[in-house]
């Protein structure tokens, strides 16, 4: 999964996910609910790296593919929603299939 630049935007797209989801659903409530602070920080750390570490894999597969504006638009506004990425990944997962069962000419 890790060889090519789809892969790679694959992978950070679903960590990057993954940290959103832990930093609203998890460390905001045990900062707000339970004086815990320190969670947002670390969580929200790890979601600022994962976001950039985004951003450049968005740029590498971005230009490998030749994506078009809109497409990379809407990665970038999938990454700012909880669940976008997994629903943007999901969409390239299945147009990855999808290409790949499709018979040569």
């Amino acid at each position: 999964m890790l060889k090519t630049p789809l892969g790679r935007f694959r992978a950070v797209a679903l960590a990057e996910g993954l940290s959103v989801i832990a930093l609203f659903f998890i460390a905001m409530p045990l900062k707000y609910a339970a004086g815990m602070p320190q969670a947002v920080k670390f969580t929200g750390w790890v979601h600022g790296l994962l976001f950039v570490l985004y951003l450049f894999a968005l740029m590498e597969v971005a230009i490998a593919h030749r994506w078009s504006i809109l497409r990379v638009l809407g990665a970038i506004f999938a990454s700012l929603l909880p669940f976008g990425t997994f629903v943007f990944e999901a969409r390239l997962r299945r147009e990855t299939s999808e290409a790949a069962a499709e018979p040569a000419p």
